[in-house]
């Protein structure tokens, strides 16, 4: 038969078509929370005084 070259594998089609759309929720997901609490700069604290006793 010369069909041997259009074969499927229909498992490492449907856990590549898996993966594909675990990738785009954690896409989502992140893009999400980074809207909600955007990294930005690193703000520096300041130092507090210590307290006198």
């Amino acid at each position: 038969m010369s069909q041997d070259d259009k074969l499927i594998d229909l498992s490492a089609e449907r856990a590549k078509r898996v993966h594909d759309l675990n990738e785009k929720r954690l896409n989502e997901v992140r893009q999400a929370f980074e809207q909600a609490m955007p990294l930005g700069k690193a703000k520096k604290k300041p130092k507090k005084k210590p307290k006198k006793r």
